[in-house]
């Protein structure tokens, strides 16, 4: 299946920072923008562009610039939110839209309780979500994204499991995946191995 996992130095670096029980919140908050600033450019490589003519200081050429077809990212409330700014801060025209899913901790299946999106149709459409574990919440929202329109939508996450994987590649197959790391398995309460706990309480300090 489509899975990219992203090989690079840095961002090895701070994958391990992020593991570390010891980081402390803000600092968690700067890695987990700098992760995703790198996510967001890999997820993004195979964008259309188009040429446009003009003028350096020098002379003429044609460069290359984004062509028009909007952008939109969708963070899985509410760990998600901590990936969406990178993607705002480099591209120039992108919406954002929200999904809210909750997992019920004895069950592992995913409600869902907001969801707020822009027009999907004709649009390059980025779900984002730091930790895909079970993959039932990603199922749930790539399922929600396509009753919304979309045709393209790639799943950008932090930390993988192969079962998480294997659901996305299940219900919805052929979905593109990023992620910065796949790791070894799920434990009984469903959480990542070795993972880096949850998230979205290590990103707010709850």
């Amino acid at each position: 299946m489509p899975l990219h996992v992203l090989e690079h130095p840095l961002a090895a670096h701070i994958i391990t920072h992020l593991r570390d029980q010891t980081t402390k919140p803000a600092t968690f908050r700067t890695l987990a923008y700098q992760i995703s600033l790198l996510l967001a450019i890999e997820s993004t490589a195979d964008l259309p562009t188009e040429p446009k003519p003009i003028a350096t200081p020098l002379e003429k050429m044609t460069g290359r610039v984004l062509a028009a077809q909007p952008i939109v990212v969708v963070p899985i409330l509410r760990a998600g939110l901590g990936m969406v700014q990178p993607f705002t801060d480099i591209f120039p025209d992108v919406s954002v839209g929200y999904i809210g899913l909750e997992r019920d901790h004895t069950t592992a299946i995913a409600r869902s309780y907001y969801c707020k999106l822009p027009p999907l149709a004709g649009r390059q459409v980025f779900v984002v979500d730091p930790m895909l574990a079970t993959g039932c919440s990603a199922v749930k929202a790539l399922t929600v994204m396509k009753e919304h329109g979309a045709t393209n939508a790639t799943l950008v996450c932090i930390v993988s499991s192969p079962e998480g994987v294997a659901e996305v590649e299940q219900h919805h197959p052929g979905t593109v995946i990023h992620t910065a790391a796949l790791d070894r398995t799920l434990n009984a309460k469903k959480y990542i191995l070795p993972g880096l706990g949850d998230f979205g309480d290590r990103l707010y300090g709850t």
